[in-house]
């Protein structure tokens, strides 16, 4: 059985706190970083975008509607990653300043 005293056993969950931390922040800032400006995310809006032109062109109104639904749901994607990340870099920092509580507590 480990015997640990208070002391450690504070530090071991400060570093623990600390690791869940650099996690969360890293995985915060790779998906802001790579998944909202993704290049297939940009080529399946030029090529909606370049349906809706041509419905307009060839007074096709269904072709136009569901291009506009399409760039709509391609906005909402967006976003919704762009929370993600924003949420995860957030956690991140939370943990960082539960960590230092914990330290700080450490006599």
């Amino acid at each position: 059985m480990i015997n640990l005293g208070v002391e450690q056993f504070l530090m071991l969950m400060a570093g623990s706190l600390l690791v869940l931390g650099v996690i969360s922040l890293a995985a915060g800032v790779l998906i802001l970083t790579f998944r909202v400006g993704g290049k297939d995310i940009h080529t399946l809006a030029s090529q909606t975008a370049r349906m809706a032109q041509k419905g307009l062109a060839d007074d096709i109104a269904g072709l136009v509607g569901n291009a506009s639904a399409l760039l709509e749901a391609l906005n909402q994607l967006v976003r919704t990653t762009s929370g993600v990340g924003v949420f995860l870099i957030l956690v991140g920092f939370m943990l960082f300043a539960s960590a230092y509580s914990l330290v700080t507590m450490v006599p």
